[in-house]
């Protein structure tokens, strides 16, 4: 992306942190640093921070890495060396804040290492600190029209991907075999594998089996969870297929299950709290005698993450938004005969809930 999106991102920052009566950010080599910054720096034990203030916003950078990281930035800098150690460098970035108050409203990155939190707030000691949820994990929540594009991108190469998985079943191939195919898939255009869970038999119980070398039998049911990233942004979808005639019993629950997720996709509009979309595909699967089998939230945010919010749980509160992406991924799963998970990535649009896949959720023979 040009420096100019960073430059917006950086300043609907402020916009927010105004919101929120915040007078600082700091957020350490993480995806926060990367969506608004567009680096992503070597990370180690030396202290990264990018700050921001109303009136500035810069990095502190060890000084090793200051000349890497300015061929992709032009964002200031305070370095320091191994010598001299990060105190007086991040003095120094402290004061470029302009941030006075003894006790200043600090927002710390969640995902960043705690001796790099502990540094900045025993140089703030009156600090009242939160995390990010309200100002750089709001702002990620809310997907431009850059990032809309990426992700429907990368949701099409899945498609793709998920097509190239299902032709090469048959009878002897191994799990491993395709998982093969669908990083094969990803390589050819130019993208990575993010997972790749390809699940025989009764190995589709399991929520997060760990592909193997389960051999396809003639009659087995299969469950393909896969996700690759493409150009910066991941995806995430799941469909099932079937070796043989699926039984009476396997086309029930998937019956189920895609009730469950017309419920939930028609439940995800702005100003929803994500429990209702919880609610609208377990409501579902509960009523059809299957509640105790559906083992995990329904879905969870993705963008630069292929888990960030909002996470649509039972319990959750969150508020949806226009222009929110999560997935809708109801399951069953039925120990030592079959698990089934219909998944979709869906962006909040224009009022409703629009699915990023074009590949058909029925099951594949």
């Amino acid at each position: 992306m040009s420096s100019a999106v960073y430059t917006a991102r950086i300043e609907k920052l402020r916009d927010r942190m105004r919101e929120t009566v915040t007078d600082l950010v700091a957020v350490g080599p993480s995806r926060h640093m990367t969506w608004l910054t567009g680096i992503d720096p070597h990370g180690d034990e030396r202290p990264v921070l990018f700050v921001v203030s109303q009136s500035w916003a810069g990095f502190l950078m060890p000084g090793l890495n200051v000349d890497s990281v300015r061929q992709h930035t032009d964002l200031p800098m305070i370095p320091w060396s191994d010598a001299e150690g990060p105190a007086a460098a991040l003095a120094q970035v402290l004061a470029k804040t302009g941030v006075t108050t003894p006790t200043p409203s600090l927002v710390l990155d969640e995902t960043m290492r705690t001796d790099f939190s502990q540094l900045l707030l025993r140089a703030l000691p009156g600090a009242h600190h939160r995390f990010t949820e309200d100002t750089v994990g709001w702002l990620r929540a809310r997907k431009g029209a850059d990032e809309y594009a990426l992700l429907k991108a990368s949701a099409l190469l899945n498609d793709r991907a998920c097509k190239a998985a299902i032709a090469a079943l048959r009878p002897g191939v191994t799990e491993r075999e395709i998982a093969d195919v669908v990083k094969q898939t990803y390589a050819a255009a130019g993208a990575t594998p993010e997972f790749t869970l390809i699940c025989f038999g009764a190995n589709g119980a399991f929520p997060h089996h760990h592909t193997g070398d389960s051999v396809l039998g003639p009659n087995d049911p299969v469950l393909i969870d896969i996700g690759g990233r493409l150009n910066g942004y991941p995806s995430d979808m799941t469909r099932v297929a079937h070796m043989g005639e699926p039984s009476a019993e396997f086309r029930k629950v998937h019956a189920v299950l895609e009730r469950a997720v017309q419920a939930a996709v028609a439940a995800a509009k702005p100003g929803v709290a994500a429990k209702m979309v919880d609610h609208a595909a377990r409501s579902v699967i509960a009523e059809a005698g299957y509640g105790d089998y559906f083992l995990h939230r329904t879905g969870h945010g993705l963008g630069l993450d292929v888990h960030e919010p909002p996470f649509i749980t039972g319990n959750s509160e969150q508020i949806l938004a226009e222009s929110n992406v999560f997935s809708i991924e109801p399951g069953i799963y039925l120990a030592g005969k079959f698990g089934i998970r219909l998944e979709e990535v869906v962006i909040i649009r224009n009022g409703r809930a629009e699915i990023l896949s074009e590949l058909s959720r029925d099951i594949a023979q």
